[in-house]
């Protein structure tokens, strides 16, 4: 059990925090026991404030000034944060209305980054769901012109995706409906690694009526959704960042490399679950000033994919780890077509 000293040091780390990122100037001990009430003198704080200085939870800019909060601190403040305390119920409704009037998954995703940019006041980025983990649900082969086709594969998830393929010959409406149904005997059901088999088989043997058609498609399919199924990430309010100090230049910068968005989406917490990375625990040097809260969305226990903001190391942690659990929770609900209150 800490010692009565220890527990008080604890609540003046607390309140530098929270002070801090409240006002982002730094925090003296008279403001301290004015505002929090810690019913102990300015001398005693002083001296917490000391240790906490040795220990490395806190810094001080200038000699004559307070105190501001190190990555060392803000990672104590966050491990310290037991409970969120959940939105209101008319925030709630705010959130759920917004994204249910998404006309369809891509923009459910594309509302859900901008809104928890405009909640957050950070930059947002939102994963669409991963090809890996779906399932195809159809396949609709539409003729643009008689050489021309639109093949939109829908996946269980929500996620529609569609390509043009041109064909070398003409292809009449029966043939259009051969080529559907083909192709949804390949495809229905089926993940996408093993619909990269079942198209495979195809390939190598199609109806000899259609196999230039079913050729052409296929090559499609696979080169751009089965073999290569490139994870796209929406990213929202990136100029949120710039003003707020010059050391996110570099995370603005980053955040147009979609690889570097890609890796903080690859180790997603489990289902429920929010991470926090603080500055230099970030692996990418670029981001080294930033921190970074994400989650993971899904249905069923599986994840399909991920959300989270960036922002400066004196965000507003409680506040934000609310609004993105929040919003990734109302993606899953609405993947899994269940009611929202």
């Amino acid at each position: 059990m800490a010692s009565p000293a220890r527990e008080r040091r604890q609540a003046v780390l607390r309140a530098i925090v929270a002070d801090y990122i409240a006002m982002q100037e730094p925090v003296g001990s008279k403001t301290l026991v004015e505002k929090h009430k810690l019913q102990v003198s300015s001398a005693t704080i002083r001296n917490d404030m000391a240790v906490l200085e040795t220990e490395g939870y806190i810094a001080q800019p200038h000699a004559s000034s307070g105190r501001v909060p190190t990555e060392k601190g803000y990672r104590a403040f966050v491990d310290a944060i037991n409970e969120v305390k959940p939105l209101s119920l008319p925030e709630r409704r705010a959130i759920s209305d917004f994204l249910e009037s998404g006309v369809d998954l891509e923009d459910v995703m594309r509302r859900s980054a901008h809104l928890l940019a405009q909640l957050t006041r950070q930059a947002a980025v939102v994963q669409l769901p991963t090809l890996s983990v779906s399932r195809i649900k159809h396949c609709e082969v539409v003729a643009l012109t008689p050489r021309r086709l639109l093949i939109v594969v829908i996946t269980d998830n929500g996620r529609v995706d569609q390509r043009n393929v041109e064909l070398s010959s003409l292809i009449d409406e029966s043939g259009v409906t051969y080529l559907r149904d083909l192709l949804n005997g390949a495809l229905a059901g089926k993940t996408m690694s093993d619909a990269s088999s079942s198209l495979a088989l195809l390939a190598a043997d199609p109806p000899p009526a259609v196999a230039d058609h079913v050729t052409r498609v296929i090559a499609v399919i696979m080169d751009t959704l089965v073999d290569t199924p490139s994870d796209r990430v929406l990213i929202a309010g990136a100029a949120n960042l710039v003003p707020k100090t010059t050391d996110l230049l570099s995370v603005v910068e980053a955040l147009e490399e979609q690889m570097v968005v890609l890796k903080l989406l690859a180790n997603l917490p489990e289902l429920g679950n929010v991470s926090v990375v603080i500055g230099k625990e970030n692996e990418d040097e670029d981001l080294a000033k930033a921190s970074i809260v994400t989650t993971s969305y899904g249905t069923a226990g599986e994840t399909f994919g991920g959300l989270g903001v960036l922002g400066p190391t004196y965000m507003d942690y409680p506040g934000t780890i609310q609004k993105v659990a929040a919003v990734a929770n109302y993606i899953s609900l609405i993947l899994a077509g269940e009611e929202r209150t």
